[in-house]
């Protein structure tokens, strides 16, 4: 059962509601999503609430795009190396057969 969780994002407070077991993932979120925002209004560039979430979201989102990106990458380099390892393992079990 969702239960409203209290977050603070920019010195504004708001009410969320999560499962008991997503809370601490709510509240870590929140303060990623508080600092982001606060290092882009401290950087002058952007002016207007509306305007810095915006850019936080665009910020956040094109990390996580690069990390799924690099996530993809890395499955693909492991999937790689079993192959190699299958066959080196194959190469062995071929060469003992032969002694």
């Amino acid at each position: 059962m969702s239960e409203p969780v209290r977050v603070h994002i920019l010195d504004r407070e708001f009410m969320v509601a999560a499962p008991p077991e997503e809370r601490e993932g709510l509240l870590e979120s929140a303060r990623q999503l508080d600092a982001r925002m606060r290092e882009i209004r401290d950087g002058g560039n952007v002016v207007g609430i509306d305007r810095i979430a915006i850019m936080a979201a665009l910020n956040i989102t094109h990390d996580m795009l690069q990390a799924q990106g690099e996530a993809a990458g890395a499955e693909a380099i492991g999937d790689r190396l079993s192959s190699l390892n299958q066959r080196i393992d194959a190469f062995l079990e071929g060469e003992d057969r032969a002694k």
